[in-house]
């Protein structure tokens, strides 16, 4: 099954995420700033990462645009899921290169829905 970051400084979110993705078999990896979470896609290479926005050391957005100017780590779906509900947030990350954008709070169902779709079958 697919391995999934999950990256985001709010611990309770992080173990509900984490408990909903692990009970829909997928794998998952834990990052509580933006710099881990850089580290963590270039070194464990997730097939999709779940971001927030407001992250200490390196913010979300900046997360991303790291990620997607890198050729190696491009192609890596990542889900925004964020309390930044603002149309200016929503459109910057669609246009650095986010494949979904979720606000909090969320459905945790519609999260692995929105996951399922992003996903190749078969990982």
């Amino acid at each position: 099954m697919a391995n999934i970051l999950i990256a985001d400084d709010d611990p309770i979110l992080v173990e509900l995420v984490k408990f909903r993705l692990e009970g829909a078999g997928y794998d998952t990896i834990v990052a509580s700033d933006g710099e881990e979470a850089v580290n963590s896609i270039k070194s464990e290479r997730p097939d999709l990462v779940v971001l927030d926005s407001m992250m200490p050391v390196i913010p979300g957005h900046e997360v991303l645009r790291i990620i997607k100017s890198d050729p190696e780590t491009k192609d890596i779906p990542i889900v925004m899921l964020t309390a930044r509900k603002g149309e200016a947030d929503v459109v910057a990350a669609i246009r650095s290169g986010a494949a979904d954008y979720l606000t909090k709070p969320f459905i945790p169902q519609e999260l692995l829905v929105r996951i399922e779709k992003l996903l190749p079958e078969g990982v």
